[in-house]
């Protein structure tokens, strides 16, 4: 199920994004972004519609996902 970001609160939203990137790893190119940078690089994907955020019923967990990517899975 995908969950509308602009109804998470935003402090939630800050932290969920902040876990997402810190648990993903991701490789950002040559030069390494800040935690701050990397947060809002996700906040642009999910305002811009290239990421939603999905909660599975079945695992309760909430995750982050690219939205190109949700048709192979």
């Amino acid at each position: 199920m995908i969950i509308p970001w602009q109804e998470i609160d935003p402090d939630t939203l800050t932290n969920l994004i902040e876990h997402f990137v810190l648990r993903e790893g991701t490789d950002y190119g040559v030069r390494e972004l800040s935690l701050e940078q990397k947060v809002n690089r996700v906040r642009q994907q999910l305002a811009c519609g290239e990421a939603v955020i999905m909660y599975s019923e079945l695992h309760e967990t909430v995750d982050i996902k690219l939205r190109r990517t949700l048709h192979s899975e």
